[in-house]
């Protein structure tokens, strides 16, 4: 059978596109008051940063230690002491992310199409499998496939490479659904399809030479739309 008649498989970025890191905002108005969000922003921001610099040096430690050195960051940045229980309650939270609004419902309808659904992430398994459960999304996907095993970050050519090996699938038939530019230019570099779940109207795509297969607003535009590939 051709790659053209095969049905996709649809590997799914977890934090920002399944699970809203965001939401931590919520959580850091007890300690930063009214820079709640930006202290949330900038934790993400930097979380994303250590790993591309992770990524680069070769010198791999799991994405919670990024995120809890980011979190040290945030907290010298913006001038806020946080004692290790506060930061622990901090990262425990963390774990727990709810998903965004749209999600459970666009892989409920997803699911009836007959795709194969995987999660692909930077995140740990046990991270990602933890948040995919408290999420109650779980049960819709057939993998996880973490970067733990090849031991680098997302947009590293290694990460796409051994998802399509884990997936057993044409690269050609495998999609990248991701809201991170960084993510479906890496994925589209190697062959791959990729949606740009753009989340925010405002933020424009990266002006790269790998543009998106489909741009979509919310999860629920995908229903109907990958049929036509």
């Amino acid at each position: 059978m051709s790659s053209e008649r095969l049905k996709p498989v649809l590997a799914f970025d977890v934090y920002g596109t399944l699970i809203d890191p965001f939401h931590m905002e919520e959580h850091l108005r007890g300690a930063f008051g009214e820079r709640a969000r930006e202290a949330s922003e900038l934790w993400r921001g930097k979380q994303i940063e250590y790993s591309f610099r992770r990524a680069l040096m070769k010198k791999y430690q799991n994405f919670d230690t990024c995120t809890a050195q980011a979190l040290r960051f945030v907290c010298a940045q913006l001038g806020v002491s946080l004692s290790d229980e506060e930061r622990e309650t901090l990262l425990a939270q963390y774990l727990k992310l709810p998903a965004y609004p749209d999600v459970p419902g666009a892989l409920a309808a997803i699911a009836t199409q007959g795709f194969e659904m995987v999660a692909c992430s930077n995140g740990t398994e046990a991270a990602v499998r933890g948040l995919l459960g408290h999420a109650g999304i779980l049960p819709y996907f057939s993998k996880i496939v973490s970067v733990e095993s090849v031991r680098t970050f997302k947009p590293d050519p290694a990460v796409y490479e051994r998802l399509v090996a884990d997936v057993r699938a044409p690269r050609g038939n495998v999609w990248l659904i991701s809201s991170n530019p960084f993510d479906v230019i890496g994925a589209k570099g190697c062959g791959l399809r990729a949606a740009w779940v753009q989340r925010d109207p405002k933020r424009a795509f990266d002006p790269w030479e790998f543009e998106p297969d489909l741009v979509v607003h919310g999860l629920e535009e995908l229903t109907g739309k990958l049929n036509v590939f």
